[in-house]
C-alpha cells in the first residue's frame, strides 16, 4: 500500500485485481491509483504464474535445511529477542511473525497459534521461499526487489488465495547495505495498518544494528586480543592508564618485575599502586614524554632501578586521555651495552701463536687465570699483545657469554675520570648514568694502562675490588656488581708505588694473576705464524689474496721488533698496500725493517742507564738476533774478532744456537 492509500479501501483493491487479470491493466478506480510496485509485480508474476491457482511454495527440507539454520544461526540468534518483544506488544492480534533470510527463506515462525497455523496451512512454513517466482505477489518477495519496508494488503497479492492477508515486510542490511534477512508480519487483510509497517521497520533496523554492534565488538575484542599478545610478548613492562589516574592494563612483564597482579590492580589509581619518582610526576603534570629516564621503585623493601619511558595518550584534543609507561630493567640495558661494546671479545687461547718456550708459558698462566676470580695484571712492553690476552682470559672462563668492555684510562681527562667510571645519581641537573663497573656486572671490565688513573679513582678502583660495591658520584646508595678487573700496563708499577704514585694496596691485590708478556724479538720463533695470521685477516678484510716470500720473512725475523706485534702487523698491512700482486716481497718492506735499524724519538724520553757489562750484553743479545747466530757476521757487526767474540759470549752464558733460524743453520 502507498502511504496515501489509508485507510484501506478493500472493495477499490478488488477491482484492482480484477481489473488487472482480464485486461492486463490496472487503471484509476474512484479517483484512487493503485501502488506502482504492486502493479509492476503484477506484471512480472503474470507471465509465468495463474493467480486463481493454488500456490505451491518451495523449499529445502532434512538435511538442506538444517545447513541454511546453521549458516544463519547468528541471525536468529539476534532476531529471535526482538521477535518476542515484538508479539508481547501483538499478542491477541491474529498475527504471524517471521523472520526469513537473505534469500526470502523462512526461518522463524512465530505469533498467535491460530495465526501460524493458517499461514502454515497456506504453505508458509520454516524453509519455504517467499520470493515472487514462488508465492506471488507478497512483502517478503518485494522486498528483495525494492530493498525497502512494503506492505501488501489483501486483494494486493497476486495469488488469490492469499487475498485475505496482510503481509508487511522490512529489510535487515549488513555494514555494506546487502540485504541479509527480512522481517516481517502475516495478519488478517481487515486489521492492516501503516503502524504495522512501522514496527517491523523499527524491528529490521534494530536486528541490523546488533549485528553491526556484534560486528563492532567482535573487531574490537580481536584487537585488543592482539594488543594483549603484543604487550605480553615485548620484554618491556608495560603500565597504561587514564586521565583519572587510574591504571587500564597491566602486562604480564610489569606484574614480573614490579611485583604486581596485573588482574588485582586494573581500576586501582597508580598512586596507590606505586609511588612514582619526581621526574614521572613532573612529566604527567606536563604532559610531556620521557625516553628512558633511569628510575627506582622500592618493591617488597628491595629498591629495583629501571628505564622508564612515559608517552601521553592523545585523542585529537590537547590535554591527553591517558598515559603509557613502558618499563626496562637496568640489566637489560647492560647487557644491550654488551653486545654493543663487547663485540671484539672473541679472541681465545688458541688464537696466539706459541711456538716459544717464553709464550706457551705465558699461555699456561693465562689459562690458570681464566679459571679464577681474582684481578689480573698483564705487564709488558707496548704493542705485545696485552689487550687481546685479557680478551681471550675472558672468553675462556666462566664469564665469556657476560659483558666484555675495554678502557683506555690514558684516553679519560683526569678531571672527568672519577665520574666516567663511577657513574652519577639523577638529580637536577642529570638523568642519572651508571658506572661502568655496573655496565660490566657479571662480566670483564678491561683497564689498561692503569697507570694513568689518579690517585682518587685508585682507591675508588680498590674499594670495588675489595667490597663488590659501587656507589655513584652524588648518591649514598651501594650497588652490588660482580666485574672481574684485568690490568694492563707497560709501566714500571713497583717504581711508581714507590714514588707514591700507585697505591700499593692495589697493586697488591694484582699479585694473585701477575703475567709478564715478553716482547716480539724474546720470540722470534713466533713471527711466521703471526705473519702468516696477520696475512689471512688482512686476506679476508681486502677480499684479496695475500703472501710473504722467504727473504722477506727471513728479514721479519731478524729485526728486533721494538713496536712488537702492532709493529709487525702494520708492517705486514703497508707491504701487502705496496705489492701490486699481494705477495709481499723484500723491497716491499720498510728501509728500517730491511736494514734492521730502529726507529727512535729525535727527542727520547730519559731511559734507565745501563751499565757497561749490561750495555755489553745488551749488543751482543742485538747482533745475534740480527745475525741469526752467524758469529762471523756478529763480530764484523760488532767490530770485534771473532775469539774475542767466543770469550764474551761465553762469559756472559750466550751460545749462538739461541740465535738460529728455523732451519737451525749457523755460521
Amino acid at each position: 500500500m502507498q502511504p496515501i492509500a489509508y485507510p484501506v479501501r478493500h472493495q477499490v483493491l478488488t477491482r484492482f485485481w480484477q481489473r488487472f487479470m482480464e485486461t492486463g491493466r490496472a487503471d484509476e478506480v474512484a479517483g484512487v491509483v493503485p501502488d506502482p510496485a504492486v502493479v509492476q509485480s503484477w506484471q512480472r508474476c503474470g507471465i509465468r504464474l495463474d493467480p486463481r491457482a493454488r500456490p505451491r511454495p518451495t523449499g529445502p527440507k532434512g538435511q538442506a535445511l538444517a545447513s541454511v539454520l546453521k549458516a544463519q544461526a547468528e541471525l536468529m540468534a539476534v532476531a529471535i529477542p526482538y521477535i518476542e518483544d515484538i508479539y508481547q506488544f501483538i499478542e491477541g492480534s491474529d498475527c504471524a511473525i517471521l523472520l526469513a533470510d537473505g534469500s526470502a527463506c523462512i526461518l522463524v515462525v512465530a505469533g498467535d497459534p491460530t495465526a501460524v497455523e493458517r499461514i502454515t496451512a497456506l504453505g508458509w512454513e520454516q524453509g519455504t521461499y517467499c520470493s515472487e517466482g514462488q508465492l506471488g505477489t507478497n512483502a517478503l518477495g518485494m522486498v528483495l526487489l525494492n530493498a525497502m519496508p512494503i506492505q501488501v494488503v489483501g486483494a494486493e497479492h497476486y495469488f488469490q488465495a492469499y487475498h485475505h492477508l496482510t503481509s508487511t515486510a522490512a529489510p535487515i542490511h549488513d555494514l555494506k547495505g546487502r540485504i541479509i534477512g527480512i522481517m516481517a508480519i502475516v495478519g488478517p487483510a481487515t486489521t492492516a495498518s501503516s503502524h504495522t509497517l512501522s514496527l517491523v521497520m523499527a524491528a529490521a533496523r534494530a536486528v541490523g544494528n546488533q549485528l553491526q554492534t556484534n560486528l563492532y565488538l567482535e573487531e574490537a575484542n580481536r584487537r585488543l586480543t592482539e594488543v594483549n599478545a603484543i604487550l605480553g610478548a615485548i620484554h618491556e613492562g608495560v603500565i597504561a592508564w587514564n586521565d583519572y589516574g587510574r591504571i587500564t592494563h597491566v602486562n604480564d612483564r610489569a606484574g614480573q618485575m614490579l611485583q604486581l597482579n596485573p588482574t588485582a590492580v586494573l581500576g586501582r589509581p597508580l598512586a596507590n599502586v606505586l609511588d612514582l619518582p619526581r621526574v614521572v610526576v613532573e612529566a604527567i603534570e606536563a604532559h610531556s614524554r620521557l625516553q628512558d629516564v633511569e628510575v627506582r621503585f622500592e618493591v617488597d623493601g628491595d629498591i629495583l632501578t629501571f628505564l622508564l619511558s612515559l608517552r601521553p595518550i592523545f585523542e585529537g584534543a590537547s590535554v591527553p586521555i591517558g598515559f603509557i609507561a613502558l618499563f626496562r630493567p637496568i640489566e637489560q640495558v647492560h647487557r644491550l651495552v654488551h653486545r654493543q661494546i663487547g663485540t671484539q671479545a672473541t679472541l681465545t687461547l688458541e688464537d696466539f701463536p706459541a711456538q716459544a718456550a717464553v709464550m706457551r708459558k705465558v699461555l699456561r698462566q693465562a689459562s690458570v687465570a681464566a679459571r679464577g676470580r681474582a684481578p689480573v695484571l698483564l705487564r709488558g712492553e707496548g704493542g705485545t699483545g696485552k689487550n687481546p690476552l685479557g680478551r681471550a682470559i675472558h672468553n675462556a672462563g666462566e664469564r665469556a657469554s657476560e659483558p666484555f668492555i675495554a678502557i683506555n684510562c690514558r684516553a679519560i681527562p683526569h678531571e672527568l675520570m672519577v665520574s666516567e667510571f663511577l657513574g652519577y645519581e639523577e638529580d637536577e641537573r642529570h638523568s642519572g648514568r651508571p658506572s661502568k663497573f655496573e655496565l660490566a656486572n657479571g662480566g670483564t671490565l678491561l683497564l689498561d694502562q692503569i697507570e694513568s688513573l689518579t690517585l682518587e679513582m685508585q682507591a675508588a678502583l680498590l674499594h670495588v675490588i675489595e667490597t663488590g660495591h659501587v656507589m655513584r658520584l652524588g648518591s649514598t646508595r651501594l650497588i652490588a656488581t660482580d666485574t672481574r678487573i684485568i690490568a694492563a700496563t707497560s709501566a714500571n708499577l713497583e717504581q711508581l708505588v714507590a714514588e707514591d704514585s700507585f697505591i700499593s694496596h692495589l697493586y697488591y691485590r694484582f699479585g694473585v694473576f701477575n703475567i709478564h708478556l715478553p716482547a716480539l724479538r724474546e720470540r722470534a720463533e713466533d713471527i711466521p705464524l703471526l705473519a702468516e695470521r696477520f696475512l689471512a685477516r688482512i686476506t679476508h678484510h681486502y677480499d684479496r689474496a695475500s703472501w710473504i716470500d722467504d727473504e722477506a720473512l727471513a728479514i721479519l725475523r731478524r729485526y728486533p721488533w721494538p713496536g712488537n706485534v702492532r709493529e709487525l702487523e702494520n708492517v705486514l698491512e703497508r707491504a701487502v698496500n705496496h705489492s701490486p700482486d699481494g705477495t709481499i716481497r723484500l723491497v716491499h718492506l720498510p728501509d728500517v725493517v730491511r736494514n734492521g735499524r730502529v726507529m727512535t724519538a729525535a727527542t727520547p724520553e730519559p731511559q734507565p742507564v745501563l751499565t757497561v757489562a749490561e750495555a755489553e750484553r745488551e749488543a751482543l743479545i742485538r747482533a745475534g738476533w740480527a745475525c741469526q747466530g752467524s758469529v762471523t757476521q756478529m763480530a764484523k757487526q760488532l767490530g770485534i774478532g771473532r775469539t774475542t767474540l767466543w770469550r764474551k759470549m761465553k762469559r756472559l752464558n750466550l751460545s749462538p744456537a739461541h740465535f738460529k733460524n728455523r732451519d737451525g743453520v749457523s755460521k
